[in-house]
């Protein structure tokens, strides 16, 4: 069975201060086979403004997936993450807490927040795609689960 969802451009933003972190995103996710257009974003309050189509945002489109890196300047991605929660137009909107360890998914969860789903940074540059994997792999988990079977006609 075949998903015409799979076909559809994911509109993912990443939420990454560091430049360097940044670019291999986004380097890793054109090599990927996921078909995407991944919008970066340094600090809290530029995710906020994105996610409300604030400001210089306000012609993005709403993504559809967001990996939030939680320690972030200024808003802190526990902030993001409890702002996406607790507001019902953002809430349905997944969310992939990057971490360095798994003590980075204690400390997020320690903050009385949960996400969809927890990923390990990856350290070595050569890691990115395996980790560009996962999030294509989390992401058809998550279509398959909000796409009831349906008769086209």
């Amino acid at each position: 069975m075949s998903l015409d969802v799979e076909d559809e451009p994911i509109e993912i933003l990443l939420v990454e201060p560091s430049p360097g972190d940044t670019r291999l995103f986004t380097e890793s996710f054109k090599d990927a086979s996921l078909t995407n257009s991944v919008h970066t974003v340094s600090d809290g309050e530029e995710a906020l403004d994105f996610v409300h189509q604030r400001d210089a945002y306000s012609d993005k489109p709403q993504p559809d997936l967001i990996l939030l890196e939680p320690q972030l300047p200024g808003t802190s991605g526990f902030d993001v993450l409890s702002e996406l929660k607790n507001e019902e137009a953002l809430c349905d909107i997944p969310v992939v807490v990057l971490t360095s360890s798994d003590v980075g998914e204690k400390i997020v969860k320690s903050h009385d927040l949960d996400a969809e789903h927890y990923l390990q940074k990856p350290v070595e540059s050569d890691d990115f795609i395996e980790f560009v994997q996962s999030v294509e792999n989390f992401w058809l988990t998550i279509v398959q689960q909000t796409t009831p079977t349906q008769e086209q006609g």
